[in-house]
């Protein structure tokens, strides 16, 4: 107990010398008790690549820049990219009235390659099936899709403010064994192929920020490069960072209703006993499931009831961010978790 209220009030202390606007220090713990939960980060605070922990009586830092002393609120028009950059949005009511929701095809798929959704054969590829996208969207041609050679899976796609996001979770077959010939790098929950058709694969850190192009999966303990992840990704895609997964909770309107707004109508665990459960509207197509955790352990935990993403951005060193949703809250909120951890990936397209 004395542990677990020293590693909370360090967190909580941590967040609040960096700046960041704190909506909860989480008092949930895992089932394994290998979880810890921080407070949710502001979604416009600019955090880059590492937090490094601070030395006793020194102020702390965020490599690559201090955060932005006077960043706006989760309702701010500006949001900020993975470089530090400032991007305009428009207002919320413009949002709801941009190209990912008048039932156009945005132009700039064309430019990223992205081909119209239904392009690809799914007698011929390895498709998600369709029922938990947005059905207004899949009817009104506001997916894309893009083909992953790698394995043939296709992917939806959608544009979220000036963000192009998979709309579905990473299903690469991504594993290697480290030094002791343990086997690393991706699970379907439970083991079941199943799952990962309809959920997708729950990567390690290393495996999500894969040894292909960066140099760094092969290990357990991998630490992240500067810059741009690609990660187990598709070519032109990448892990998305903190400031990224912050510029697409800003354009769906903010930290208080972002769970809400992203995840799908269909498939969250209803509790209605309780009275807890929070519906997600899947406003803005990015049909976010529940697909659940992988411990340490090999315990598979919480499908049906959270959904946890990856960053590239470590916490702490043997740490990294994920973006948490869950059954009981419209919240989108920043945890932590252990990099031996299995949890989903989302890919974003890379920018010019």
């Amino acid at each position: 107990m004395k542990n677990t209220f020293a590693k909370k009030f360090t967190v909580c202390a941590l967040a609040g010398v960096l700046g960041f606007a704190l909506s909860a220090c989480d008092d949930s713990s895992s089932a394994g008790g290998d979880e810890t939960e921080t407070s949710a980060l502001s979604s416009s605070a600019k955090v880059t690549d590492k937090v490094s922990e601070p030395a006793e009586g020194s102020s702390s830092s965020v490599e690559k820049g201090q955060p932005d002393s006077d960043a706006k609120s989760s309702d701010s028009k500006d949001g900020t990219s993975s470089a530090g950059t400032s991007t305009k949005f428009s207002s919320s009511a413009d949002k709801l009235e941009s190209s990912s929701s008048k039932g156009e095809v945005p132009k700039s798929y064309a430019e990223a390659k992205v081909m119209p959704s239904g392009t690809y054969d799914c007698s011929k590829y390895n498709c998600f099936t369709t029922e938990y996208l947005n059905q207004e969207f899949l009817e009104a041609g506001k997916y894309g899709e893009i083909l992953d050679e790698r394995d043939g899976q296709v992917y939806k796609t959608v544009q979220i403010g000036e963000q192009i996001w998979m709309a579905e979770n990473m299903n690469f077959d991504y594993n290697y064994n480290d030094f002791h010939g343990e086997n690393f790098g991706s699970k379907c929950y439970k083991e079941s192929a199943d799952s990962c058709a309809k959920y997708g694969r729950l990567y390690t850190w290393a495996g999500a920020m894969d040894s292909v192009k960066t140099g760094c999966g092969r290990g357990r303990k991998c630490a992240a490069d500067t810059g741009r992840v690609q990660g187990v990704c598709p070519n032109g895609w990448h892990l998305p960072d903190t400031a990224e997964w912050n510029v697409l909770i800003d354009a769906v309107g903010g930290v208080s209703t972002a769970g809400t707004m992203l995840k799908t109508t269909e498939g969250w665990q209803i509790d209605a006993d309780r009275g807890m459960d929070v519906i997600g509207t899947d406003a803005f197509g990015f049909s976010a499931l529940p697909s659940g955790a992988k411990e340490t352990g090999g315990y598979f935990y919480y499908a049906g009831q959270y959904s946890h993403f990856w960053s590239s951005s470590e916490y702490m060193g043997g740490n990294a961010y994920i973006m948490r949703m869950t059954y009981y809250t419209a919240l989108a909120t920043w945890s932590y978790r252990t990099k031996y951890f299995g949890h989903a990936v989302r890919c974003v397209k890379d920018s010019d």
